[in-house]
């Protein structure tokens, strides 16, 4: 069985996330700091905070946190969902539904786990490559159901799609659900930046709730500027699906942490509050990108994302873009992650839209252009 190899996009945020000055490809929206939360928390979630015992936590994730995430989602109840952190959820869901030898469809480019961890399993990875036309990143449906078989036991789906921020719209979505249940396929949903999309009537419904064997991922740490909580969980109405992953689970982290479960509640309890700021932030900031794009249209071509926190425009200058990402962090101190960090071809590199110190990073990159 082959070895899991280095996860390139991490091992980049290792070396350069903590010692460039300036960062312009962060994923996450802004962080809260502590107080923010606790000054948001209702009376009850404050009254556990404050009478918080660190020990163990139940194993499934606090009952009042299943049940507040069930609400996210129509038709789910607290025993369809199991806490833990969202990469943790990916290597369990993986390692408990594929074996080797299984044809796994995943849309691509994409993070790596969600493709490294079945081909480590032995798993036949076929890739979905999303398609850049005149209007931007685009689904092509017609070369997914061309990789479609009956030998399909997987297909895997981001949207809204890091790093392109690439929606499906919901005929879209329909006719996918429509391919994979001719053909008997499970569908894994990476939906950690769903809830912003930039027009929210655009908003797909979650893969648990629309599809019988749909999983749906996602987490605290995108949408609500709390990936220090290391919260996420699945949801699936998939019968038998979350007693496998809660035994995998055993031998993982067992539970989550006390403070952050509680502290996860608060925040859900605040979602319209946090998700409206990080759409504040998400829109000011992309209106900064595409303004500094066409300002220089011989450098960049700036394709504009329909959801989520991040974009991915094009590099159009001289060099291959690694070259420019790589001058960037050395003389500047900006960290930009070129796209080979995504197996990504076509010179394209990643921006992060939801921090408030964009414009700072971004005035660092026009001081060096001139």
């Amino acid at each position: 069985m082959p070895e899991l190899p280095p996860f390139k996009l991490e091992r980049y945020f290792d070396r350069y996330e903590f010692s460039a000055p300036y960062l312009l490809s962060c994923s996450d929206c802004e962080s809260l700091r502590l107080n923010e939360l606790l000054e948001m928390a209702d009376r009850e979630s404050r009254w556990l905070w404050d009478g918080l015992s660190l020990g163990y936590t139940q194993s499934p994730g606090h009952p009042l946190l299943r049940a507040e995430i069930a609400g996210l989602y129509a038709g789910i109840t607290a025993d369809d969902v199991l806490v833990m952190a969202p990469e943790e959820a990916i290597y369990i869901f993986m390692r408990t539904f594929l074996s080797p030898g299984d044809e796994v469809v995943v849309v691509a480019p994409a993070y790596q786990s969600l493709h490294e961890v079945a081909r480590s399993i032995g798993c036949n990875i076929i890739p979905w490559p999303l398609a850049l036309t005149s209007h931007g990143w685009e689904a092509d449906l017609d070369r997914l159901e061309r990789l479609l078989t009956p030998q399909t036991r997987l297909l895997v789906l981001n949207f809204p799609h890091n790093p392109t921020g690439c929606l499906l719209s919901r005929p879209q979505l329909d006719a996918i659900l429509a391919m994979a249940g001719r053909l008997g396929i499970t569908v894994f949903s990476d939906e950690i930046y769903r809830l912003l999309e930039l027009d929210a009537a655009q908003r797909l419904p979650a893969m648990c709730e629309v599809y019988e064997r749909g999983v749906s991922l996602s987490g605290m740490s995108k949408v609500y500027g709390l990936p220090g909580l290391r919260i996420g969980w699945l949801a699936t109405k998939g019968p038998g699906l979350r007693d496998r992953w809660q035994r995998y689970k055993s031998y993982t982290t067992i539970c989550s942490s006390a403070p952050s479960e509680i502290l996860a509640l608060m925040g859900l309890r605040a979602r319209d509050r946090l998700v409206r700021r990080s759409l504040e932030i998400i829109r000011a900031n992309q209106a900064l990108a595409e303004s500094f794009c066409a300002r220089h249209p011989r450098l960049f071509r700036w394709l504009p994302p329909q959801a989520g926190s991040v974009a991915f425009p094009q590099w159009t200058g001289p060099g291959p873009v690694d070259q420019f990402c790589q001058d960037m962090v050395d003389r500047l101190g900006v960290m930009v992650v070129p796209g080979s960090q995504f197996d990504a071809p076509g010179q394209h590199f990643r921006v992060g839209l939801g921090r408030r110190s964009f414009l700072q990073a971004l005035a660092r990159v026009e001081e060096g252009l001139a």
